[in-house]
């Protein structure tokens, strides 16, 4: 018998955001005032933000489902932060998603 699982599957979110020059400061502040709203948004596992030597800004994020990704996506915070973004960076994000094949540490909080 074959049953199909309703759980739902990790998400991740991550990629490379480059300030424009004169932009760095404010734009880390942008980025940092992001980080505890997020981590609060329902279903988010993880929240992180790195910069590298180069002054590249590096968002790291996983979410229990797609589901909560989109709704993180919809709120007022980041919808005002993406308004915002083409004014901080040098092109587009370099982003990527996927979907978590190997199994999240902890079962109990993905269930």
């Amino acid at each position: 018998m074959t049953t199909t699982s309703t759980a739902p599957v990790p998400v991740s979110l991550y990629g490379f955001l480059t300030p424009r020059p004169g932009h760095a400061e404010e734009f880390r502040k942008l980025l940092l005032d992001l980080v505890e709203p997020s981590r609060g948004h329902e279903g988010s596992l993880q929240y992180h933000l790195h910069e590298q030597e180069d002054g590249r800004f590096f968002l790291y994020e996983i979410w229990r489902s797609q589901d909560d990704l989109d709704r993180h996506n919809a709120t007022p915070l980041l919808r005002a932060f993406m308004a915002e973004l083409p004014e901080h960076t040098e092109g587009a994000p370099d982003a990527y998603f996927g979907v978590m094949r190997s199994p999240y540490p902890d079962p109990a909080i993905v269930a």
